[in-house]
């Protein structure tokens, strides 16, 4: 089943999804193309808030929360694996 991205989401939409692996643990997990997606605004969110705390604007987190929560609703399984 392919998950719907919500309609505040402005990052790259994939066509295809893919296998990612968590950089700490090493375990894997196969996602579809929307939430790969959302996987890598996700990552592409912290990034840039670690990176340059100063620059980041409340709507920047509140969107990353929002991205984690859409991400823990529509794959739990995904999310603990990679994000939690």
């Amino acid at each position: 089943m392919k998950n719907k991205l919500p309609a505040w989401f402005e990052g790259m939409q994939y066509d295809k999804g893919d296998t990612v692996k968590n950089p700490f643990s090493g375990e894997e997990c196969e996602l579809n193309a929307t939430e790969l997606s959302m996987y890598d605004f996700i990552v592409g969110s912290q990034l840039v808030m670690e990176m340059a705390p100063k620059m980041v604007i409340p709507k920047q987190v509140r969107d990353f929360q929002k991205g984690l929560d859409w991400f823990r609703k529509n794959n739990a399984s995904a999310y603990m694996t990679l994000l939690d």
